[in-house]
């Protein structure tokens, strides 16, 4: 485990202490929570960005691949 020491605005300070209240659990273990759902989030949008990328690289060879095998499927009905 590791001590961090951050500033934080005023403004988000006072609404995660009154949600923290709310919710019945510590700062610390809210935070913590909000930070592992934050990493969850950014790595799913990473991740998307990722597939989108290679889905993008390979739509030619795939629109090539299809088209041959249309051919092939052509040539055998007719």
């Amino acid at each position: 485990m590791k001590v961090l020491s951050l500033k934080v605005k005023d403004d988000i300070f006072k609404e995660v202490e009154h949600v923290v209240r709310q919710v019945h659990t510590s700062r610390n273990a809210y935070i913590n929570q909000a930070l592992h759902f934050y990493n969850m989030f950014n790595k799913r949008r990473l991740l998307k960005k990722k597939l989108h990328e290679e889905s993008k690289a390979v739509r030619t060879v795939s629109l090539e691949v299809l088209h041959e095998m249309e051919q092939i499927e052509d040539d055998l009905v007719s």
